[in-house]
């Protein structure tokens, strides 16, 4: 494809200028190779930002051997550079996943499908997300513990949040209390552009705070917080394991291995995984436990194909059915966005692409990790506003993402041939945008009411899943957008954008919807259903529920039901999304399975 075509060259010319970054110093990108063990105490599947969370916790234990199976390989030099994360999508790291076609939503896109970015890779996503550091709310922990989950409170999950986090940034009235000695960097966003600045203001005009949302209150204007070091991305791979698998001869990481079946004996207990590595089929055996951490597709996917899961469903694909457990890739979801929201400026006030890339950016970035490079391409401010659909008001259901730059930036490359946007439509609304200089606003539904599935299109593990949210299937998820539109759209009135920077949104009449009255609700509904896409963060596939729970697939202590020696740790055990972006949720569950599954060998040793 022509987008990526046009990434090689940017992508080559970056590589070369990490590894001079990195000094070829290969030990933070390569595991040591092991000598491979028959059996070890834990075998953990994906090493995202879950699955490396756990089995670096899990080899800390004296005594304890812990094999890590990783479908992907070392993560990509370039990645480390923040501002350069848009040329990791489609590319090795990446699973290069698509949704099946859906039936309410994605209209202006080929086969109304999207890509869907998965990391494969040594870190998962964590190597290929937007960096931005959200806890979630507060509210959304104590909802999972009051649906029959004790222990996931947020009193209870804040710990596990703080073990991760290494802050490094100002105390301030509004920061959170963050950890400061775990492995993941964590610190505000180092550069800041004149449209920042007007955001900040515009949410100050509508009577809006600047908030820190992994404080006390999420509801107002935030300057991001990144999984970033000193200016470079952090990484599971990079903060857990890779220091843990120099130093530790008991923690072994095996990378370009196919998890393709977990194994059983005949008391239904997990003993073992069958894996691909170079062309050969191998076995490793657990003494302890197995732990799937392969993400909210990967991880069903691979229950699946061992014979866990919806009985008809495996029956089909005359996989031999161990357990039937019908939720088991039901209860998926992702937060959609909106992507298309754009305002011209009649001032330079953004990070272009040509900013972005001008010899004085590189410069700033080699000499003292300054400048643009130091933050994901384009990321501004976030915010997230009242819940105005119901219930309480402080519970945010949409968020908001404040991106330099329109869709036409590039000339369509990436909307296009990158998401899967049809070019057809992308000529006839976002031509008058080009060369213009803009920014974007991209609503975020955050607590979706719809619910989709992963299902398996063979038994083949090297098949892609079939990869549904079934977006915008409940009709309470289009009137949220359109209340977000609207919010969206007074944002961009304030005085600080339209007059300040000569702001104005681009009005013209979206392809697919012209026989809707512009600006009323029906016209904002129909533009939700044309212009959503995904904001990456899959989850709730092998959801955590109580026995009463017909859809559960884990108990709280994410032991999977009806057999034993397995657990499921990752983003698919979240019963219900969280509000706000969520690697930040996937890293804690990580650290308090670990927990957890120290807890139950130490006490009964």
């Amino acid at each position: 494809m022509i987008y990526k075509f046009t990434r090689v060259v940017p992508a080559v010319l970056v590589r070369l200028l990490v590894m001079v970054l990195l000094r070829n110093d290969h030990t933070r990108t390569h595991p040591p190779r092991p000598t491979l063990l028959t059996h070890y105490d834990f075998i953990v599947v994906g090493s995202g930002s879950a699955g490396g969370v756990i089995a670096t916790r899990l080899s800390q234990v004296p005594g304890w051997r812990v094999l890590l199976i990783e479908a992907g390989g070392a993560a990509p030099p370039e990645s480390f550079v923040p501002g350069y994360n848009v040329v990791l999508m489609q590319g090795d790291a990446d699973w290069n996943y698509f949704t099946v076609p859906q039936r309410h939503s994605l209209f202006n896109y080929e086969n109304r499908a999207c890509h869907f970015p998965v990391g494969r890779v040594l870190g998962g996503s964590s190597v290929l997300n937007w960096m931005m550091y959200v806890r979630g709310n507060r509210r959304d922990f104590d909802h999972w513990e009051a649906l029959g989950n004790p222990g996931w409170g947020y009193r209870d999950v804040v710990q596990f949040f703080k073990k991760a986090e290494s802050y490094r940034g100002p105390n301030r009235s509004i920061t959170a209390d963050y950890g400061r000695s775990g492995p993941m960097g964590i610190e505000p966003k180092r550069w800041g552009t004149k449209l920042m600045g007007a955001i900040m203001r515009a949410g100050r005009q509508m009577g809006y705070r600047e908030i820190d949302p992994n404080g006390h209150d999420q509801i107002g204007f935030s300057i991001p917080t990144l999984t970033t070091r000193r200016g470079e991305r952090t990484t599971t791979g990079e903060g857990y394991i890779l220091p843990e698998a120099t130093r530790n001869p008991a923690f072994h990481v095996v990378t370009h291995a196919l998890a393709t079946q977990i194994l059983f004996d005949e008391h239904k207990r997990a003993i073992g995984v069958r894996f691909e590595q170079h062309g050969k089929s191998l076995v490793v055996f657990a003494r302890r436990e197995v732990v799937v951490s392969a993400g909210a597709v990967g991880s069903p996917k691979l229950l699946m194909l061992s014979g866990v899961g919806p009985a008809q469903h495996l029956r089909k694909h005359k996989i031999p059915v161990l357990l039937d457990l019908p939720g088991v890739g039901s209860n998926f979801q992702d937060h959609p966005s909106i992507f298309g929201l754009s305002w011209t400026l009649t001032s330079a006030a953004t990070d272009s692409a040509y900013r972005v890339a001008r010899p004085q950016a590189i410069l700033d970035y080699l000499r003292d990790r300054t400048g643009p490079l130091t933050c994901p391409y384009g990321v501004e401010v976030n915010a997230w506003s009242e819940n105005e659909g119901g219930g309480d008001p402080l519970w945010p259901d949409v968020q908001y993402l404040f991106v330099s730059g329109t869709p036409a930036l590039d000339g369509g490359l990436f909307i296009t041939d990158g998401i899967g946007y049809r070019r057809e439509v992308f000529h006839k609304y976002f031509t008058p945008l080009i060369g213009r200089e803009g920014f974007s606003i991209n609503p975020i539904l955050v607590r979706p009411k719809s619910r989709g599935t992963v299902r398996l299109k063979s038994s083949d593990p090297h098949d892609p899943p079939l990869v549904d949210p079934n977006y915008l299937s409940h009709p309470d998820d289009v009137a949220a957008f359109v209340r977000g539109i609207k919010f969206a759209l007074a944002v961009g009135r304030q005085p600080a954008l339209r007059k300040d920077l000569g702001a104005r949104f681009h009005s013209k009449p979206l392809p697919g919807c012209e026989n809707e009255k512009l600006g009323s609700d029906a016209y904002w509904g129909c533009y939700a259903r044309h212009m959503i896409h995904t904001t990456f963060h899959p989850a709730g596939s092998c959801k955590m529920g109580p026995a009463s729970d017909p859809w559960a697939v884990v108990d709280h202590e994410l032991r999977v039901r009806g057999v034993s020696g397995l657990r499921v740790a990752d983003a698919s055990i979240m019963p219900v999304l969280t509000a706000g972006n969520t690697n930040a949720p996937a890293i804690m569950i990580g650290e308090k399975a670990a927990h957890m599954i120290i807890q139950t060998w130490t006490h009964t040793q």
